[in-house]
């Protein structure tokens, strides 16, 4: 990775010791333990590596939580990774990263997800090629506009450090990745998204990158202690299900980490943490006009300027 590897290793390190600290604040918010899973790639395989995966199920708070570190290499980069680098097509590759999902049991609770990565790729007859990519997004099933307003102002604070103009781009950026084409429809209420990334510089970049990591536990965390105690019934669990349903199929269907992890022959397991424990769907199903349910499609999930 361009011939730095201290900086490779460094970027290493940073990624497993924010996989531990944001597994275990989680585990004393829940009260339950996560599993670890440290797993390697058996020899042979098209793709090599390791990784450790953390996964907490049927938790008091979390009714799944994964988050997993891969650091992987393979002979020639996927078709989901090379879409915005032609140059790159069939290059070797090496990727690191942490990724989680978190689906908590409480409807009023959102889903969150958060990554950061780092990629590198070398062509026949050129130099080193790397770049990093991450982001946040948050989904709620029933929205709330503080819950909204502070999720996206730690995610600019975060990004503020390495230029006015990092917010403004990645927000956008979100709202339109995090998008399901087939029903025209958002994800969630979003937060920021960047991919291939690598203008600042190759330090400055992993900064920023490791900036937005940093900043997870303090973008949703609150949100939890708000909403965790919060009494529901069978309609909001009901609601919930069929918005996860809609969860399920942006992952299978649109998601590029998805598609890079099956695509490169990655482990199956830990690239489907991200899957909810319980989803539904219904045919044709409209909330009720007026309704908390129709609030949500109508005033959330629309790109809005939430800071």
């Amino acid at each position: 990775m361009d011939n730095d590897l201290g900086m490779v290793e460094a970027f290493r390190v940073y990624l497993l010791g924010l996989q531990q600290s944001i597994c275990s604040q989680v585990a004393a918010i829940d009260g339950s333990a996560f599993l670890v899973d440290a797993w390697e790639k058996p020899p042979g395989e098209r793709l090599q590596g390791n990784g450790l995966t953390q996964i907490l199920e049927n938790g008091a708070v979390f009714e799944r939580a994964g988050c997993g570190f891969s650091h992987v290499r393979g002979p020639q980069l996927p078709p989901s990774a090379t879409q915005h680098r032609p140059g790159l097509a069939g290059a070797p590759f090496e990727a690191m990263g942490v990724s989680l999902v978190f689906h908590p049991r409480n409807p009023y609770v959102p889903t969150v997800h958060m990554n950061v990565r780092m990629i590198a790729a070398t062509a026949p007859g050129q130099a080193p090629v790397c770049w990093f990519g991450g982001g946040m997004d948050l989904t709620p099933y029933y929205g709330f506009e503080e819950d909204a307003r502070h999720f996206h102002q730690v995610c600019r604070d975060a990004l503020a450090p390495f230029g006015d103009d990092k917010y403004a781009r990645f927000k956008p950026w979100c709202d339109e990745y995090f998008y399901l084409k087939h029903r025209q429809e958002a994800r969630g209420i979003g937060g920021i998204f960047f991919d291939d990334f690598s203008e600042l510089g190759l330090a400055r970049s992993m900064a920023m990158t490791q900036a937005v990591g940093s900043a997870f536990l303090d973008a949703y965390l609150p949100i939890v202690a708000r909403r965790q105690d919060m009494a529901y019934g069978e309609r909001e669990r009901a609601f919930q299900l069929y918005r996860r349903g809609r969860y399920v199929e942006f992952n299978l269907v649109w998601d590029r980490g998805t598609h890079f992890g099956l695509q490169s022959g990655g482990r199956t397991e830990s690239i489907l943490l991200s899957m909810p424990p319980l989803a539904s769907w219904a045919y044709q199903q409209q909330p009720e006009p007026g309704s908390a349910e129709d609030d949500l499609t109508r005033k959330f999930l629309v790109p809005r300027d939430w800071v």
